[in-house]
């Protein structure tokens, strides 16, 4: 079974979307206000950040000391509207993200469920069900064969298992040794 945030994405495609920016995650950001403005009549339209047309709607919305069309400001995981989903966002490499992604993403401070040791809550993690893990501690229980960008992983008893030992442990299920008589 592959892990998926709750908006459906497989933490295989987060990770990879995560990891292809540039630059290394800043630390953890503080909440970002979002400000919905009504638009003045008198004034000339001002450009929006996301799309980078002319914001001609009744309402537009501030954030990050740019303009946005209601609609072009979302979260970069599950595409809520962020003016709708309330007045903060959050932001991390290169990534505009709501509070409940950022929070699954990066993890808010806890217990890495591999070593036991304590995750600061701007390092990256993986997190699997309520499990939450450093990226180094990620690995399968049998093997410790560290996952790669794209790698498949399987849930199995509540153990994280590589493609290889799933089959493996499958297979020993499937046609038990024999019992020495």
């Amino acid at each position: 079974m592959e892990a998926t945030c709750t908006h459906g994405h497989t933490i295989d495609a987060l990770h990879i979307m995560l990891s292809s920016f540039p630059h290394p995650p800043t630390p953890t950001s503080a909440p970002i206000g979002v400000q919905m403005l009504p638009l003045q009549p008198d004034a000339s339209p001002k450009g929006c950040a996301g799309c980078h047309r002319k914001i001609r709607d009744r309402f537009l919305l501030k954030a990050l000391d740019k303009y946005w069309h209601e609609d072009c400001l979302k979260c970069a995981c599950c595409d809520c509207r962020l003016g709708e989903v309330g007045s903060t966002l959050y932001t991390r490499a290169n990534l505009i993200l709501c509070r409940r992604d950022y929070l699954r993403l990066f993890g808010a401070t806890g217990n890495c469920a591999a070593c036991s040791k304590l995750i600061p809550a701007f390092e990256m993690v993986m997190r699997v069900r309520e499990s939450v893990y450093h990226l180094d501690c990620f690995a399968c229980q049998l093997c410790s064969q560290r996952f790669c960008v794209g790698d498949k992983f399987f849930l199995k008893n509540n153990m994280i298992l590589c493609q290889s030992d799933y089959e493996e442990t499958s297979a020993k299920e499937t046609f038990p040794s024999p019992v020495p008589t």
